[in-house]
């Protein structure tokens, strides 16, 4: 099976003024195309290696290259313009558990943001669901990881190419902005299969 970038919901200029078209056309063609292009080497020469020790040394590449993959392709769907309803939290399941959980949503962005500007060079930050306490929680996971302990609600990449050429160095200007298209619909849909498999 070979590997492609999903194409965007919007435009590359749709999330601005909070996330540049210049931004936004790079991070998509240039970095997550990289991840796919690697992937799908990694994966071919996987499938032809011949011994344990060869499959071994590619595992590393894979787990790079396909988290990068599965998290940007998280991530796209994960923003919204603020025309179209991103930032917006409205009434609803999701917004009930934020609220039972951290008290409200600005409590939330505040507790999102101190955690993933917190990370030690590159990773994301999450809101997930934790299966076994069914709660929300905020998370991190470093470079290209997936998040596997728990169900990704809300995925934030803090990798400096998805923010540097707008906010240089400043991550809180950066995470503080991206509120502002988070595309919490997306957010519940998620939620609530979340939860639903958690009752099976």
């Amino acid at each position: 099976m070979t590997h492609s970038i999903p194409p965007l919901p919007y435009s590359y200029n749709a999330l601005e003024p909070y996330i540049s078209e210049q931004i936004m056309t790079l991070h998509h063609t240039k970095h997550h195309q990289a991840y796919v292009n690697a992937l799908n080497a990694a994966e071919a020469n996987y499938i032809k290696a011949s011994t344990p020790k060869e499959r071994i040394a590619l595992q590393a590449a894979i787990r790079f290259n396909g988290g990068g993959h599965i998290n940007h392709s998280l991530f796209w769907t994960n923003l919204a313009p603020s025309k179209g309803g991103g930032g917006v939290l409205k009434e609803g399941p999701l917004k009930a558990a934020i609220d039972a959980t951290f008290g409200s949503l600005d409590a939330l962005k505040k507790e999102f943001n101190a955690t993933t500007a917190a990370i030690q060079g590159s990773g994301w930050g999450w809101l997930g669901y934790n299966p076994k306490s069914k709660t929300l929680e905020v998370v991190t996971t470093a470079n290209q990881d997936p998040l596997l302990s728990h169900v990704p609600i809300i995925g934030v990449d803090i990798w400096e190419h998805a923010f540097y050429l707008q906010y240089l160095n400043v991550k809180v200007d950066y995470l503080n902005a991206i509120w502002n298209v988070i595309n919490f619909e997306e957010g519940e849909k998620r939620y609530l299969e979340a939860v639903g498999a958690s009752k099976l």
